[in-house]
């Protein structure tokens, strides 16, 4: 097993296969990358972009390519000594006809093998729903969808299905009879009663209506088989078979017009394992888990042993064989016992390399008993992003906004609003089913009996509201005091909010930290652990789509801090706070990643990093912002009282141009139509004026042509006039940022890891954004000139990189450098023990520096930030003049150094 020294996130897909990544993998190696961090290569739905809608945990994509053409990249790989590391997605799957394990399931219910798999409440508490699970799909209410003909019954080799536009559901074999035996009269007339292939229809027919009898699932499958088998033999090969089958779906597929021909369908529908809905029906009426509240992810049972064989098989045989040297653990806080499941996948990799993706809040801590190396990296990216903005200007940046916008806005009070707005709109069905599961507990319960549906589960919205974190972590064997103060300053918050419901609060603050009595049994203990598990695994979906995708998008004072686990909230991150973090980190986590971009994150790392300028210069940023709003004011369009867009997307707006704006001049187009794409998808993520379920073209279109106007390369366009040279400016400090947090993520403890692409300048967005073809060939030539130059002369060719900046080649050859010496020192990276160092002089605050020491090798690791007050634009950071007497205080006694990036040996 090779070791993790850097990682490279490759994003595979149909437009990017095991074969087109072949060729690139020679350049990350030059690149100084130790191993691949490839996105799931599990069999996904046809046209994935990104693979975690997992159809067939146990075969490779055929899409990315065959299990062989993977073997020859990993193959590749290994040649060169580096390893790779596979994101795996153990909490759920694609609900699609593609999933043949829940295909059958939705054919077969109870009679399935896989009938345990998927997380589905069989015994739902709605009459309609019981033994069946819901299907919702319908762009239209049900009755609508049947007598319009848009469902449609069909017959093929398979077997008989509905289909409904792209979706394919399964008809169990004990409505056969029902269609298949609808008129064997004509059937006889047109055959004859002693015709063989009459005899044996008769037959295949009984055998329908004799299934019921065979109760074991292997002998029913193959009578099943059987059954379907010797129908389609008759099917194909009797014309008048074929023709009255063919008779009797078109008499049960209806006449649009006349409801009364829906009679059969509806019918044969009613008797199926799933009941098809309007899609809006699974907000508020659910009983399966989803992926957050998206309703074409089923979730898996993966605490069960067979579900977690039967998906992980193919997953842990190449890890056995040695392809794989690590995994990374998708949605981790979906499963009903991380901790159970991560100490299973131990037992069965040994020492693999394993990170989990855990969205760690400001003063969270990962547990400690999880047996693995550490996070995928997004506390790293918000506490470094933290040190570049300039917490002194707090008071600055929330003036500016208040008065754009034209009114205060309170971030925890936009994070409560919006988490209730989720409950309410989004996830009342889960919500419901947590409810109903707790008063089904406390009626057997002594203290519980008298509390209500209605005041439990309005105590729930209260608690689930006011909840920090992603999730907590009690089970049977874990308690962590941390988990339980999350819960408990929940609660109160609740009760401050809620007084009149305070009893139910209090029971349920007990029940969730298990303090049970004398008079509680066994069972009952065991019931309120299944409440907890519940409880915990709504707190994460709801924190997600609440906080990450709603309130990230409202609350616009800074979009730097509006990250995947950042908090707006805080301004900055204090030198002290990150040095805190990464001694910890040091000590607890050394192997645990150092992410800046990913294909998660709400922007790519040097939008942020100019960003974080305008935190430097408040009074600028204010004034120019202004009157940006007064050119364009003309140009907006109104949709009834609406001036198009609203104040608040219009300042979230300018700072996306200021911080994705091209660095090199080009065609123009491609740049805005992403722009649009992007600013559509933000304000229905917003859901104020629009949103994904319900989107309002009005306003998107009229913010549309607000771009298109204001991003106008005409002559007369004065705001471009007007916003490009202090872009520019922004772009020359943004640059430096860049390049100073390169160095911070590569020689902090941890992991570096690297996003597809983002070697060079990363102004990507979200995505889709974010998901574009990289442009390898440009990447391997600017590579293979650097190493050219560098090797020739080391200053003059970092002079001549810094030159032309624009390009990216200055990033392509600090993260060389710096890659190259973790491989050297891979011991001192890896081991070394943190050491803050502190600056004495008039300018110590534009500089962070730490060391890191194992044995006898040290490295000194200095960042400037701040630029704007040190120099002048399109001057670098590096005359003594600058500095003045600001000086770096050493407490080791050093011999000799060697500056890693310039090669300069100083004895």
């Amino acid at each position: 097993m090779s070791r993790v020294l850097s990682t490279y996130r490759l994003q595979f897909s149909s437009e990017y296969t095991f074969s087109k990544a072949l060729p690139v993998i020679e350049y990350l190696h030059r690149l100084g990358i130790s191993h691949i961090y490839a996105s799931p290569v599990l069999s996904s739905r046809k046209g994935s972009t990104h693979g975690y809608d997992v159809v067939d945990p146990t075969k490779i994509d055929p899409e990315l390519g065959e299990q062989k053409d993977l073997m020859k990249l990993i193959s590749e790989i290994q040649k060169l000594e580096m390893g790779w590391i596979q994101d795996i997605v153990p909490n759920h799957m694609a609900y699609s006809s593609e999933n043949k394990m829940l295909y059958d399931v939705l054919e077969n219910g109870p009679f399935s093998q896989y009938y345990n798999f998927f997380d589905i409440n069989w015994e739902s508490q709605y009459e309609n729903m019981r033994g069946k699970v819901l299907a919702p799909f319908l762009g239209k209410f049900y009755s609508e969808c049947l007598e319009n003909a848009e469902l449609q019954l069909n017959y093929q080799k398979s077997g008989l299905n509905v289909h409904y536009y792209q979706h394919f559901f399964p008809i169990r074999i004990e409505s056969y009879p029902a269609v298949f035996g609808f008129d064997t009269e004509s059937l006889q007339k047109a055959l004859g009663r002693k015709h063989p292939d009459f005899v044996k229809y008769l037959g295949v027919l009984n055998a329908m209506k004799n299934i019921s009898i065979i109760t074991d699932i292997q002998e029913r499958s193959q009578q099943i088989s059987f059954i379907k088998e010797m129908l389609w033999e008759l099917y194909s090969g009797n014309h008048e078979i074929r023709k009255n089958i063919e008779s009797i779906l078109t008499i049960f597929n209806g006449t649009a017009g006349e409801p009364e021909s829906f009679d059969h369908l509806f019918k044969l529908m009613q008797e199926q394992y799933y009941r098809l809905s309007f899609w809006k029906v699974g907000t508020e009426e659910i009983n399966y888990r989803r992926f957050f509240n998206v309703n074409e992810l089923i979730s898996l049972r993966i605490e069960d042993e067979e579900v977690f064989q039967t998906t992980h098989k193919l997953i842990l045989d190449f890890i056995k064989n040695g392809a794989f040297d690590g995994l990374r653990i998708d949605h981790v806080d979906g499963l009903a016992d991380p901790t159970n499941y991560l100490n299973r996948l131990r037992r069965a990799v040994d020492k693999c390399y394993i990170l989990v993706e855990k969205i760690l809040e400001y003063s969270e801590n990962l547990p400690l008993f999880w047996p693995v190396q550490g996070t995928t990296g997004y506390d790293f990216l918000n506490f470094m992003n933290g040190i570049y903005c300039d917490r002194q200007n707090e008071a600055a940046m929330d003036r500016i906004y208040i008065k754009f916008i034209g009114k205060r806005v309170l971030f925890s009070e936009m994070a409560y609003e919006k988490k209730r707005l989720i409950v309410g709109k989004h996830m009342a069905g889960d919500v419901d089913n947590l409810a109903h599961l707790l008063v089904r507990i406390l009626s057997q319960y002594r203290y519980g009996s008298d509390f209500t549906l209605y005041g439990l589960r309005r105590s729930l919205v209260e608690i689930l509201s006011h909840f920090e974190i992603y999730r907590t972590y009690i089970s049977e064997e874990n308690y962590r005091d941390e988990d339980r103060d999350y819960i408990i300053r929940a609660i109160n918050k609740s009760i401050t909010n809620m007084p009149d419901f305070e009893n139910e609060l209090l029971l349920i603050q007990r029940i969730l930290l298990m303090q049970s009595d004398s008079q509680t049994t066994a069972e009952e203990t065991d019931q309120w652990y299944q409440f907890i598990y519940r409880f915990q695994q709504l707190t994460g979906p709801l924190m997600a789509k609440g906080f990450e995708d709603t309130v990230l998008y409202n609350y616009n004072r800074f979009i730097s801090h509006n990250e995947v686990g950042g908090n707006p909230g805080k301004f900055g991150i204090s030198g002290i706070e990150f040095h805190y973090f990464n001694k910890r980190k040091a000590e607890r986590w050394p192997e645990a990643m150092n992410a800046t971009s990913t294909h998660d994150a709400k922007r790519g790392e040097d939008v942020r990093a100019r960003l974080n300028v305008l935190s430097e210069i408040p009074e600028e940023w204010g004034k120019y912002v202004r009157l940006w709003s007064k050119l364009n004011r003309k140009k907006k369009m109104k949709t009834g009282t609406v001036s198009v867009p609203d104040l608040n997307d219009e300042y979230f707006l300018y700072q996306t141009l200021v911080g994705s704006f091209p660095q090199e001049s080009g065609d123009m187009i491609p740049y805005r139509n992403r722009i649009k794409e992007y600013s559509i998808k933000a304000v229905r993520e917003a859901k104020v004026h629009t949103a994904w379920l319900k989107p309002d073209t009005e306003y998107e279109s009229s913010y549309e042509l607000f771009i298109d106007r204001i991003m106008d390369d005409s002559t007369d366009n004065i705001f471009l006039k007007e916003f490009l040279p202090f872009q520019k400016k922004i772009s020359w400090y943004g640059m430096l940022n860049s390049l100073s947090q390169v160095i911070l993520k590569c020689t902090s403890p941890g992991i570096p890891d690297f996003y597809q692409g983002s070697e060079l300048w990363d102004l990507n967005l979200v995505d889709p954004d974010n998901r574009r073809p990289v442009d390898y060939r440009k990447r391997k030539q600017f590579l293979k000139d650097i190493e050219k130059k560098y090797s020739k002369d080391k200053i003059r060719c970092i002079n001549d990189l810094f030159d032309s900046w624009t390009d990216g080649r200055i990033k392509m050859f600090l993260i060389r450098q710096l890659l190259h010496a973790r491989r050297e020192y891979h011991q001192l990276f890896q081991k070394g023990n943190y050491i803050p160092l502190e600056f004495k002089g008039s300018c110590r605050r534009h500089v962070k520096a730490f060391a890191r020491q194992f044995e006898n090798n040290v490295v000194i690791v200095a960042v400037p930030r701040f630029f704007t007050e040190l120099i002048p634009e399109k001057s670098l950071p590096l005359a003594e003049s600058v500095w003045n007497n600001t000086h770096l205080i050493l407490p080791l006694q050093l011999h000799s150094i060697r500056n890693l990036i310039t090669g300069e040996q100083i004895d």
